[in-house]
């Protein structure tokens, strides 16, 4: 079936409904309110439907406008996604590609893996989100990531396993925690301070990653957490990857919990949109999944 209604007239549907009214879209649009009005009616006439009923200044969508106006959203996204892969193809590797990076992934993997695509495209200009939890999912809804690192893989996208990070309890070899002698329970480290990272979604979880204590300091940057950790002032979770050097200088102590001393996550390489994936952000993922595969034992 070939369309008989073209993406301008669809576009101007969606302006009426975000701007409120015809004379409001034709001002976005930058086009006569009669050429809008008319984008309007064509599709009403075309389709035998009615889209929108004016009351009183205002023109409001009528239940099959509803359906026409979330339709319309979905096929103008879909046809400017498209516009901007063929751009990207036909012009070779992209000019730039977003990554989130999930704090807890390792940054020497992180940071060899854009060394080695830098020398392949130096001219690609890389943004890279770290994010926690939450912002994952925010950077790849609001497309600002073409790929991510995550333990997390929102709804509607699918990712493929990287490696798995041991996550390891500790504190300060002072901390009076391990002053108990003996194997500890999640009653004792209620009565302590836990240190975590902010959710950086925009609808985070108070209680996401975390344990029942009275006492927390939530931070925004993981190194701002492990810093307070190693000076005494809590207990918490981390990668073993980030703080090895820290537990070899003696500044950090794995605890002796009875249960959840290892808490373990597996990583996940997303695709924003496979489909439509350019040839640069195919061979950054190809990258990651190399330099994972050589630094990262779990991953083998």
């Amino acid at each position: 079936m070939v369309p008989h209604i073209s993406l301008d007239q669809w576009r101007a549907l969606i302006a009426v409904v975000e701007a409120g009214g015809y004379a409001q879209a034709a001002v976005v649009l930058h086009k006569t309110q009669s050429a809008v009005t008319y984008s309007v009616q064509k599709i009403e006439s075309l389709l035998g439907v009615k889209a929108f009923e004016i009351q009183g200044r205002k023109a409001m969508l009528t239940p099959t406008g509803q359906m026409l106006y979330r339709r319309a959203l979905a096929l103008v996204g879909n046809a400017a996604e498209l516009e901007k892969a063929a751009k990207n193809l036909s012009a070779g590797w992209e000019a730039e590609i977003g990554i989130a990076v999930e704090i807890l992934f390792p940054r020497k993997v992180l940071i060899d893996s854009l060394a080695r695509f830098g020398e392949e495209s130096p001219q690609t200009r890389i943004e890279v989100i770290e994010s926690v939890i939450g912002g994952t999912a925010d950077a790849l809804m609001g497309g600002l990531a073409d790929l991510a690192i995550s333990p997390h893989v929102p709804p509607g996208f699918l990712g493929n396993f990287l490696t798995r990070l041991n996550l390891i309890a500790v504190a300060h070899p002072d901390h009076p925690l391990h002053q108990f002698g003996r194997e500890l329970t999640v009653r004792d480290l209620a009565a302590h301070r836990h240190v975590v990272v902010r959710d950086s979604g925009s609808k985070r979880d108070r209680r996401a990653v975390t344990i029942e204590v009275e006492r927390r300091w939530t931070f925004g940057n993981l190194d701002t957490s492990i810093e307070a950790v190693s000076m005494g002032h809590g207990f918490a979770w981390y990668p073993e990857q980030h703080i090895h050097e820290l537990l070899a200088a003696g500044r950090l102590k794995q605890l002796p919990l009875r249960e959840g001393r290892v808490r373990s996550v597996d990583v996940q390489l997303i695709l924003a949109e496979p489909d439509l994936a350019g040839p640069g952000v195919r061979r950054l993922a190809e990258i990651v999944g190399e330099e994972v595969a050589k630094q990262c034992p779990a991953a083998r």
